[in-house]
C-alpha cells in the first residue's frame, strides 16, 4: 500500500514533505558502505520527527533487516501497524510491558539484574521465550552494564535463563559517546572494552545473533566497529551526523524532509518600525514584511530568532526579530510576493534553500534536533511512496 498522501488543492499552513524514495536510496547508500553487516533502520521519536510507520516500511523495502526504537511503546505500535522482522527496543524503566514486547516478538535490551529479572517473569508468564540483548557501558555512561563484575553476574544469570527455557540472548551491543568527532580517543578505547566484553560472554556460552556497536558517524567512518549490524539512525533521513566529517552528499545521502509553510501576508512599513516581542528587529528603511506561519508551538526554534534562514521567492531571508508561538517575520527587503507563496524552512538544498543543517548552525545545535522536533501540527505529507518498476 502506497503511503503517499494525498496533496490537498488548497495550501496548507506549513507541511513537513517526506521523500520515502530518498529515504529507500540512503538506505541502499548505507548498506553499500556496510557490506559485511545487517542494517538497522532506528525510527525512534516518529521517525526522527518523519512517520516511523511509513519510514519504517521504506527503510525495509531498501533492505534493512531490522529496525530500532528507543521505547517498547514504540516497538509496539510497529507491530500494531503490521510489521514484521526484528525490531530492538532498549530504554526500559521498572514496570515496563515487558510481557506485551515478548508476546510481540520484540528482542528487548537489558542493561543490568533489574531488567533481567523483569523480562525473565514476563517470560515466564508468557509461556514464551523472551528475545533478549544484553548491553555494555563501554564508556558512554548511560545505559548498559559496567565490565567486571556487573557483567559478569548479568552474562551469567542470563545463561541461566536461557537453559531454562525462558530467554534467549540475540545480541551483545553497546553505544559510541564520541564516533562522530574523527580521532577522539575514547572511540578505540571503547572498541577495546567492547571486544573483551564480547570475548568473555562468548567463553561463557553465549551465541548471539548480533553483536553491534556502530551508529551513523561509526557505520560511515569506522568500519572496523561493524561487527554484525550497524545501527543507522540520523543517517537514513539523509542527514549527516557531523558537518565535520562530512555532507551528505559526501556518503551519498539525500536529506528525507522538506519543511515549508505559505506566507499568511505580505505588508509594507516604514523605517524604524518594531517586529515582535521585544522589538529585538526594527526595520532599517521601509520595506516589505513577510508573515511565515509557524513558531515555536510547530517546532521552530526560538534560538532561530534572528538568525534562522528561509527561501522565500528565490532569495534567502532571515527571521527578523523573535520567534513567536504560531509564527515569525522575515524581512522581504521590498520584494511583494503573492500572499500564500512558498516559504521553505529547510530541505534537501537543491532549489538553493537552507538545509536543516543550516538550521542548526543558526541555532547552535544539531540537525537531529531541528528535524526531530517538528511537531504534531505541522502534517507529513508523503511522495515517493512505492517503489517504481
Amino acid at each position: 500500500m502506497s503511503e503517499t498522501a494525498t496533496v490537498p488543492t488548497a495550501p496548507l499552513r506549513a507541511r513537513a514533505e517526506i521523500d520515502l524514495g530518498a529515504l529507500r536510496a540512503n538506505v541502499r547508500a548505507l548498506r553499500a558502505r556496510t557490506p559485511g553487516a545487517a542494517l538497522m533502520a532506528v525510527v525512534k521519536s516518529d521517525g526522527y520527527g518523519h512517520g516511523a510507520v511509513p519510514c519504517a516500511r521504506a527503510a525495509l523495502e531498501a533492505g534493512a533487516t531490522w529496525l530500532g526504537t528507543a521505547t517498547p511503546e514504540e516497538a509496539l505500535a510497529l507491530r500494531a501497524a503490521g510489521l514484521q522482522g526484528r525490531i530492538l527496543c532498549w530504554l526500559w524503566v521498572p514496570g515496563g510491558p515487558w510481557r506485551q514486547a515478548i508476546e510481540a516478538g520484540v528482542d528487548v535490551s537489558v542493561s543490568g539484574m533489574w531488567a533481567l529479572r523483569e523480562a525473565v517473569e514476563a517470560a515466564r508468564a508468557a509461556g514464551r521465550t523472551a528475545r533478549v540483548q544484553l548491553k555494555a557501558d563501554t564508556g558512554l555512561g548511560r545505559n548498559g552494564c559496567q565490565p567486571g563484575a556487573d557483567w559478569e553476574e548479568l552474562v551469567a544469570e542470563s545463561l541461566r535463563a536461557e537453559a531454562e527455557g525462558l530467554v534467549k540472548v540475540t545480541g551483545l551491543w553497546s553505544h559510541f559517546a564520541c564516533a562522530d568527532e574523527p580521532g577522539h580517543p575514547s572511540v578505540a578505547a571503547q572498541l577495546d572494552v567492547f571486544r573483551r566484553m564480547l570475548a568473555y560472554a562468548e567463553e561463557q556460552g553465549v551465541r548471539p545473533e548480533v553483536r553491534h556497536i556502530a551508529n551513523s558517524p561509526a557505520a560511515l567512518t569506522l568500519p572496523e566497529s561493524h561487527f554484525d549490524l550497524v545501527r543507522t539512525g540520523i543517517a537514513t533521513y539523509g542527514i549527516s551526523p557531523s558537518p565535520q566529517l562530512g555532507t551528505p552528499a559526501d556518503f551519498g545521502l539525500r536529506p528525507v524532509m522538506t519543511l515549508s509553510a505559505s506566507l499568511a501576508l505580505v505588508k509594507h512599513v516604514p523605517g524604524g518600525h518594531g517586529i515582535s516581542y521585544g522589538h529585538h528587529y526594527v526595520t532599517p528603511g521601509e520595506t516589505t514584511l513577510g508573515l511565515v506561519p509557524v513558531g515555536y508551538a510547530d517546532g521552530i526554534p526560538r534560538h532561530a530568532s534572528g538568525t534562522g534562514p528561509v527561501l522565500v521567492a528565490g532569495k534567502w531571508r532571515t527571521v527578523a526579530g523573535r520567534v513567536a508561538m504560531d509564527q515569525f517575520v522575515v524581512d522581504l527587503g521590498g520584494d511583494e510576493p503573492p500572499v500564500g507563496s512558498e516559504a521553505v524552512l529547510f530541505g534537501p538544498g537543491d532549489r538553493g534553500e537552507p538545509t536543516a543543517e543550516d538550521w542548526a548552525q543558526a541555532c547552535g545545535t544539531i540537525a537531529y534536533e531541528i528535524v526531530t522536533r517538528i511537531g504534531t501540527r505541522v502534517p507529513r505529507v508523503y511522495v515517493n511512496g512505492q517503489e517504481l518498476g
